[in-house]
């Protein structure tokens, strides 16, 4: 990659990416995230109705903390994976640990067989999501970069809606296993596109060890956030936060000083501006941990029925997966910093909003109100995460720390939406039982993040469209 491969060719469409020529690779690329994202939310909605045929009540929270532990360890090790394996053989790989985990979930005769499904599940679930990102570079002209990140970041929204609507369909029909199956069934579907069109990439020994001490604080970190989520609310929950922030501070001191981690060196040197991309995109996937609470407050303070919460629920995300493909077709430098610096300060006017609105017996207008105020903070969520994406894709020379900055979106993505969700819990603990004033609190808080994170978002808005830091 030369050195003038970050500013976006303004020529390459939507046409393009969609046509003949890359559809496949397209299809790919977000089928695997669209797995990834929707399986999280559809297994959510099937819970209930696992639960009252293998039992397991008490471990009913612990299927998502699985899943969400395996992928961050896979999702860590995209690049050095990509590198030996090229691209057809690591997406196979990620492809059949998915197919493989979904199958031991659709014939689980109890609980724990389920969670070691889901363990394998989310390996698969890491290692996809991350290789839609990695990918990019090596599989697309640059001229369709912006796209591309788009259609594969706006999957987690698409994701977030279609996995409780399918979950709920299969849930009613009780069919819980026959979901699963399917799952597996998609996933075998994407292995032949895979293989017919695909790119081989090149092969070849990774330039560094495993970086074990970096896997072991990152996964401690996200392990100690997740039982946060989980623990009885108190001072448990506050010593795991606690425990949770110190590894992730540690892990960062350990990246910086070693050279040889997960993050690509040229991170933390003195005029990249990847930290500030990184810190910006965990700033905007925070505020997604509102969204677990959104159909709850819905129920309970606008009555509303459970189809139409869960509706209110996927404004954020509609927002932002819409948003995202009109934001990708901005290509002038000065205005795609515009979009980055803009959009956390959209995400916290929209969540202020939503907050200040809260009321108990709402009229129809007010419930109106709430639908567009979330789909305003989702659509500052996509304003600026397709530039965001192709600046980390540019940031690096060489394929390896090219897939290692590519790939550490994703990852970043997925730490950070841990965390979101487990202060979003504290914090609604907070007020409870006063619903109102636990929906008003948790806007609040994370519309406070989000104008902090205006700080990170001008530092990585700083770099777009300039030359990438050496190595």
């Amino acid at each position: 990659m030369t050195q003038d491969q970050q500013v976006t060719d303004p020529t390459g469409t939507w046409r393009e990416l969609l046509g003949r020529q890359y559809a496949p690779i397209a299809a790919v690329l977000a089928g695997g995230v669209l797995l990834e994202a929707s399986n999280v939310y559809l297994t959510t909605s099937l819970l209930p109705t696992i639960v009252g045929e293998i039992g397991g009540a008490e471990f009913y929270a612990w299927t998502m903390t699985v899943f969400l532990l395996a992928s961050v360890v896979s999702s860590m090790l995209v690049s050095r994976i990509l590198t030996q394996q090229g691209a057809v053989r690591a997406y196979l790989l990620a492809l059949g640990l998915f197919a493989l985990g979904s199958l031991l979930c659709a014939g689980s005769p109890w609980m724990s067989a389920l969670l070691a499904g889901r363990a394998v599940q989310g390996l698969g679930g890491g290692l996809l999501a991350g290789l839609g990102y990695a990918l990019i570079q090596r599989a697309l002209p640059e001229r369709l970069w912006a796209r591309a990140a788009a259609l594969v970041s706006a999957m987690w929204g698409v994701g977030n809606i279609v996995g409780p609507v399918v979950g709920g369909v299969f849930g009613q029909l009780d069919a819980w296993r026959a979901a699963f199956v399917v799952l597996a069934v998609v996933a075998v579907v994407i292995c032949v596109l895979v293989v017919r069109s695909m790119p081989r990439t090149s092969r070849g020994r990774p330039t560094e060890p495993v970086p074990w001490a970096s896997l072991l604080l990152l996964t401690g970190g996200v392990a100690a956030v997740s039982v946060a989520s989980v623990v009885p609310t108190g001072l448990a929950t506050a010593v795991a936060l606690l425990v949770g922030v110190g590894l992730g501070a540690r892990f960062i001191r350990h990246e910086r000083r070693s050279g040889r981690g997960i993050l690509p060196k040229v991170t933390f040197a003195r005029a990249s501006s990847l930290r500030w991309v990184y810190l910006t995109v965990a700033v905007l996937a925070f505020g997604i941990g509102t969204e677990a609470f959104i159909p709850l407050f819905g129920q309970e303070i606008g009555a509303l029925s459970p189809f139409v919460a869960g509706l209110l629920g996927a404004a954020l995300s509609l927002g932002w997966s819409v948003t995202q493909m009109f934001a990708a077709n901005v290509t002038g430098d000065r205005a795609r910093r515009r979009l980055i610096v803009a959009g956390p300060l959209v995400v916290a006017a929209g969540l202020t909003a939503y907050g200040l609105l809260q009321q108990d017996g709402p009229s129809g207008t007010v419930i109106a109100a709430w639908f567009l105020t979330l789909f305003a903070a989702g659509a500052g969520i996509g304003l600026g995460f397709p530039h965001l994406t192709v600046a980390a894709l540019g940031s690096t020379d060489g394929e390896e720390e090219g897939a290692k900055a590519a790939a550490a979106v994703n990852t970043v993505f997925i730490i950070a939406s841990a965390f979101s969700a487990a202060l979003a819990g504290v914090v609604v603990n907070v007020a409870a039982p006063d619903l109102v004033r636990s929906a008003q609190l948790l806007m609040l808080v994370f519309a406070g993040i989000s104008v902090l994170g205006v700080i990170a978002a001008g530092r990585a808005a700083s770099g777009v469209g300039r030359r990438a830091a050496a190595n």
